[in-house]
């Protein structure tokens, strides 16, 4: 592929060889057809390797790279992928993941319609490993679809991080999100690649900071769900909590505005969280010893967000952090 295109479409992938062909089926599919496809194998130890050669000829086709040793982190690989990448937009499409044949022309258009916004990020559906639809809906859209009837929003990039990014990592998914190349070469993401589990949510929120954020209320991405996977594992041995605390120190460090009542709020909502994890006795205590040490967090914080909890359903008017949401 010589010609400059204008979607790079970058497909990180560690021994998914069950999924790619559907994972890469999905992408040249897509009704929207201007894009490069950066295939990356970080020394995979199934076929993988056998499969991703089978797409070599395929036009657009610009890069397979493999690792000879494994990275050890996705966002290395992100990294690598965005080197490569040529493209005005970055689509990163893990290889578990597939995608509905609209996604790029949906979040194209969108991005080509609002020069300001930075990221474009559609709905989900959660699947199994096996493809089954499961219950759970990571969107927490609520009424938005009906209030909004365009079927999308564009929402200030710090106002998002400041009512959105600040609780929870609203763009969940990476497969489901189109970003602006220009606007991630002037953010910083340099503390994302050295997270194994939490540089995504950091991710997002350093591209937030560059512009505008558009929503689509339409499920465009098939999000598959691993009951073991290096995700589920951080959670359980609490690296994943962990890294969240520094990205909640660091959003609070980059905007000062975030009053004393939403922060002490942040910190007991961590704190239930503790209480709540299937983990070990000593994971968790050293885990109030983290919130303490980098956010000063403690019971006092849980107690406040109990309270917030129980008064919330008396008072519509309180703040808690799904009213916050925009």
């Amino acid at each position: 592929m010589k010609k400059k295109p204008l979607v790079s479409v970058i497909v990180p992938n560690y021994n998914y060889a069950r999924f790619l062909r559907q994972r890469i089926g999905s992408i040249l599919l897509q009704s929207y057809t201007d894009y490069e496809l950066i295939l990356l194998d970080d020394a995979s130890a199934d076929e993988s390797r056998d499969i991703l050669e089978s797409y070599r000829d395929n036009p657009h086709v610009s890069h397979i790279v493999y690792n000879d040793e494994n990275s050890g982190s996705p966002f290395t690989q992100w990294q690598k992928g965005l080197a490569l990448a040529r493209g005005k937009y970055v689509w990163i499409a893990e290889s578990d993941d597939y995608a509905d044949a609209s996604f790029l022309a949906e979040t194209v258009g969108m991005l080509e319609r609002h020069p300001q916004a930075v990221v474009c990020f559609t709905g989900s559906r959660r699947i199994d490993p096996q493809g089954n639809t499961l219950a759970r809906d990571s969107d927490y859209w609520t009424r938005k679809p009906s209030l909004y009837r365009q079927g999308y929003r564009v929402l200030d990039g710090n106002d998002y991080i400041l009512h959105n990014l600040y609780w929870r990592a609203y763009i969940y998914n990476a497969s489901g999100a189109l970003f602006r190349r220009a606007a991630l070469q002037k953010a910083d993401v340099s503390q994302c690649i050295a997270m194994r589990c939490s540089g995504d949510w950091l991710f997002w929120a350093e591209l937030a900071k560059q512009g505008q954020i558009i929503e689509v209320y339409k499920k465009l991405n098939y999000f598959r769900y691993h009951a073991i996977s290096a995700s589920t594992q951080g959670v359980r041995n609490g690296t994943a909590m962990k890294e969240d605390f520094r990205v909640v120190k660091d959003l609070e460090e980059a905007f000062p505005q975030i009053g004393s009542y939403r922060r002490t709020l942040r910190r007991g909502i961590f704190y239930k969280r503790i209480r709540r994890m299937d983990a070990s006795p000593a994971v968790k205590q050293e885990l109030f010893d983290a919130l303490n040490q980098t956010l000063g967090g403690g019971k006092k914080d849980f107690l406040l967000e109990r309270a917030n909890r129980y008064v919330g359903f008396l008072c519509p008017f309180l703040l808690t952090y799904q009213r916050d949401r925009l």
